[in-house]
């Protein structure tokens, strides 16, 4: 059995369970047609309150090349969502329909929200600026089929490392392998949140925040480029004044090490030159298939490891509300305020890690 029902973040797998996805991922991609009658008679329901491309076809396509079918909705207007329905009648239903849910919601926190509600196992397909363990899967199973290893390596994470849940959930995870350095690349506006820097210094990892891509990128095994997020700004003037600050082009690309990997989670608007596309050393493109095969494996580890049973109620922890505006909590005001105490008067909030003091 797994650890925990649920994959809200990736950290939910322990490593034995990651190393196990991983090997199987890998399996799948030499063997398919062994794998083509796994989940015959299951379905998967794609539940997806903002746009996506990769990650939801990526989902889709897994299931049915694992044999099984798929249900939900890319548009929350074309349910009942845009009739007022709230996210826990929305989970309580699909879950009675399906055999595992994956979520995608411009809210923080959601998935967290979804599992509390759900019969079946809930995957977090990207909650806002918060997490997207999946695609984290993604980029470790690119990893380490490409550079043989996922530990003492020196990653480098550029663009929008504020709102980028991708970035978030990547170093989470690869915090828990030795060795690894991070090189954060951002301007001062869109640096990394306290609460990932926190993660990295407890562990045994490191990290350095530099201005410039030119002056990182000699230093680096690993490039993960990210695009600066329109939709996670509060206007178009914000957006503008961060836009364009980080290309990366064959220029920059001169200074790199010949085994250098670059990974981008797609999609990218200006943030990567097209002629990049031709070097050795991009990799962003292979990655999509790569996090089909993941999100293949994944699939086969979360069915065989959970029973259809409706989770236990959920009390509140403290008679307090989540300050940031972007939490679930925020919109469903009907959920339990659930914190955890990190020392002193401060509080973290169990939908989106966002802090509040007491």
């Amino acid at each position: 059995m797994m650890k925990s029902k649920n994959v809200l973040d990736l950290t939910d797998l322990s490593h034995k369970e990651l190393m196990g996805v991983i090997t199987l991922a890998d399996e799948i991609q030499r063997h398919p047609s062994d794998y083509a009658d796994v989940c015959r008679g299951k379905i998967l329901a794609t539940l997806f309150y903002e746009p996506s491309t990769r990650t939801q076809m990526s989902f889709q396509t897994a299931m049915l090349r694992l044999g099984g079918t798929i249900i939900g909705f890319d548009n929350p207007q074309n349910s009942s969502v845009a009739k007022g329905e709230s996210l826990k009648d929305t989970i309580t239903v699909v879950g009675g329909y399906t055999d595992i849910i994956a979520i995608r919601h411009p809210m923080e926190g959601t998935a967290a929200a979804a599992a509390m509600y759900s019969p079946v196992p809930v995957v977090n397909a990207g909650d806002g600026g918060h997490l997207h363990p999946t695609q984290t899967l993604t980029d470790i199973v690119t990893l380490h089929h490409e550079s043989g290893r996922l530990d003492h390596l020196t990653i480098g994470l550029c663009g929008d490392l504020k709102n980028g849940r991708t970035v978030h959930s990547l170093i989470k995870t690869m915090a828990t392998f030795p060795g690894n350095r991070f090189i954060l690349i951002s301007t001062p506006e869109l640096t990394i949140p306290q609460y990932i820097k926190d993660i990295i210094n407890a562990s045994e990892c490191s990290y350095e925040e530099i201005p410039s891509l030119t002056d990182a990128i000699p230093k680096l095994d690993v490039l993960y480029m990210t695009r600066i997020q329109r939709e996670r700004f509060a206007s178009e003037e914000e957006y503008q004044k961060q836009h364009g600050v980080f290309i990366l082009d064959k220029q920059k690309l001169r200074a790199a090490k010949k085994n250098m990997k670059i990974l981008h989670p797609l999609p990218r608007v200006d943030e990567i030159d097209v002629e990049v596309d031709y070097d050795d050393r991009a990799k962003y493109f292979e990655q999509t298939v790569y996090g089909m095969y993941g999100r293949m494996a994944l699939i086969i580890t979360m069915l065989q490891s959970s029973d259809k049973s409706f989770p236990a109620r959920v009390m509140p922890t403290h008679p307090f509300r989540c300050k940031n505006p972007r939490c679930i909590t925020a919109t469903e005001k009907y959920l339990p305020a659930v914190f955890r105490e990190a020392g002193g008067d401060m509080l973290i909030c169990k939908y989106c890690d966002g802090r509040r003091l007491i």
